[in-house]
């Protein structure tokens, strides 16, 4: 049995002035991508100079305007990494940079050895200040951990002066949702009046989950507390800085986002330590698909996913929101029925909104393949298969062959697994197109007998193999078809009945062809199935499918 009773509740803010749930997202925040430090030091193999250089360059193409690419001050190669974006030239002038640091004077100093020459840089600067940390780890009082967080506040000050670029102060309380609300605000506000931002000139103040310790309503509130009780606060840009350590990390953005933050750090497709970061991704699809502009080009996934699987080495999962392969995928036959219909409905009705059963967006709005939508195993229902035969062959199944043809493909997913469109077009071709033994039609006469309508005015002669050897028949009705089935029963001693036909064009143009299907019944027996048959000559598809579904019913059997 789980030992839960090692565990206690978290303590959770006492707020009933919260006003954050009755609000909405508006607009998309700043964002500022972690990949380069968050990520990267999560990495089981940390990416190399050129990775890290092509990652730079995509997360600029994917619209971020701050990018955190380390802590220069710690390691040589972030060193370098930041030297050569710097010396190369290779900073935007509309992108900031951004930098880690603890505030201990001779990372401080190596810090603003890093970003020498750069235009303008974020330098972000941080202590822990959770009661845990505070006490099993620093062993400091309230009144220490504050001197830690001024001290480093005014060393970055006194060397921004001298910098020819424009810094901008970040401040991270870590370990913020360990931390009492009121201490918290307490050490913010001491490195705010050190730092002395204005509104033309804020600071970040970024208050990190960098544990993710209660339900994402509990960040809210304490996010929407700090942010009512800041100093000055047109002075502060609010950041948050979310993990997933209980795989609410989106959730616990977005409410923050509702209660009054202004920026968001993470990462791409959330990795990042333990569980990771904040997926950034999917909040900014989250964001369009309630039709708010993201402010990201990501109208891509797939080359999104590819670099980040190449520079990361780690893959998306297959679920993974948004991105993952089989997220726009349907094997429920339900589903796929409801995918079906629903598709066809925005078509048929020229609907400019998106409106589809179970598809919160259009797949081909970010890049990704409209026709794997629905996939087919054993689970799938008639519904998916319709739609395979439509989308991809241009099959219209009849409503009522739906099933039937279904049941067939049923029992082949039952041993092969997950079905293709490919091997569903085989055995669509099997099971009636190829449908020509033992009666097998080969030609086709039709003569008009008169200009006017009368109950048999068609005739027709019919030339065919019956196990290889060949027939021919002549009989009337009224119209191709009806005749051919007439002479059919005459000839092969049969007694059918035709109870539905339809047909539609395959494809446009001159060379286009057409499909007919026939529902039979045989009248002996009860039994019934449908038979397909295709040619550029209606008529001569129809006819087709007439032999199709006989050869289905075993009629030409001795």
């Amino acid at each position: 049995m789980l030992n839960y009773n090692r565990y206690k509740k978290n303590p959770v803010l006492n707020y009933p002035e919260r006003t954050w749930p009755g609000k909405e997202i508006a607009k998309a925040p700043i964002w500022c991508s972690v990949d380069l430090r968050d990520g990267n030091q999560a990495l089981i193999d940390p990416m190399v100079v050129h990775e890290k250089l092509e990652m730079f360059d995509y997360l600029v193409k994917l619209g971020f305007k701050e990018i955190e690419i380390g802590f220069p001050a710690a390691s040589q190669i972030e060193f370098d990494f930041l030297r050569r974006l710097i010396d190369c030239k290779l900073i935007p002038d509309d992108v900031r940079v951004q930098v880690l640091t603890q505030c201990r004077e001779e990372l401080i100093d190596r810090t603003f050895e890093a970003i020498e020459g750069c235009k303008q840089a974020i330098v972000h600067i941080y202590n822990s200040t959770s009661t845990l940390q505070r006490d099993v780890v620093f062993g400091m009082s309230r009144e220490e951990i504050i001197d830690i967080a001024i001290k480093g506040t005014q060393m970055v000050k006194e060397r921004a002066k001298r910098f020819d670029g424009k810094i901008i102060l970040e401040y991270s309380p870590e370990s913020f949702t360990g931390t009492e609300v009121e201490f918290a605000l307490e050490i913010c506000t001491a490195v705010q009046r050190i730092w002395e931002p204005t509104k033309e000139n804020p600071m970040i103040i970024n208050l990190p989950a960098t544990v993710e310790m209660n339900t994402p309503n509990v960040y809210a509130d304490q996010i929407e507390w700090m942010n009512n009780h800041f100093e000055d606060r047109e002075s502060i840009i609010l950041s948050v800085h979310p993990h997933n350590d209980r795989g609410t990390g989106v959730a616990a953005a977005e409410l923050a986002l509702m209660a009054g933050a202004d920026r968001i750090e993470g990462t791409l497709f959330g990795n990042g330590e333990r569980t990771g970061n904040v997926d950034i991704l999917t909040i900014a699809y989250n964001m369009f698909s309630q039709g708010i502009n993201p402010q990201l080009n990501i109208e891509q996934v797939n080359e999104i996913i590819e670099i980040y699987e190449r520079c990361c080495k780690i893959p998306i999962h297959p679920r993974h929101p948004y991105a993952g392969k089989l997220v726009f995928t349907a094997f429920s036959g339900s589903h796929q029925d409801a995918i079906n219909k629903g598709v066809h409905a925005m078509q048929e009705r020229k609907n400019e909104y998106w409106q589809v059963p179970y598809l919160p967006i259009d797949p081909a709005d970010i890049g990704r393949e409209y026709e794997p939508i629905v996939r087919i195993n054993s689970q799938s229902g008639k519904g998916g298969v319709a739609f395979i035969m439509d989308t991809y062959f241009g099959f219209k199944l009849p409503k009522a062959m739906h099933k039937e043809f279904a049941n067939v493909i049923q029992t082949l997913s039952e041993t092969k697994g997950e079905i293709s469109p490919e091997e569903i077009m085989a055995k669509f071709k099997e099971e009636y197109l190829d449908k020509k033994e033992p009666l097998h039609f080969r030609r086709l006469h039709v003569t008009e007998l008169s200009e006017e309508e009368k109950a048999f005015d068609t005739k027709v002669k019919v030339l065919y193999t019956d196990h290889g050897a060949e027939k021919t028949f002549e009989a009337v009705g009224n119209g191709p078809i009806d005749a051919v089935k007439r002479g059919l029963q005459e000839s092969l001693d049969l007694d059918v009945k035709i109870l539905d036909y339809e047909e539609h064009a395959l494809q446009s143009g001159s060379n286009s062809q057409a499909a007919a299907y026939i529902h039979l019944l045989d009248s002996n027996t009860g039994r019934v199935t449908y038979g397909v048959g295709v040619s550029s000559n209606i008529t001569r598809a129809s006819v087709r499918a007439i032999f199709s579904a006989l050869n289905r019913l075993g009629l030409g059997e001795k």
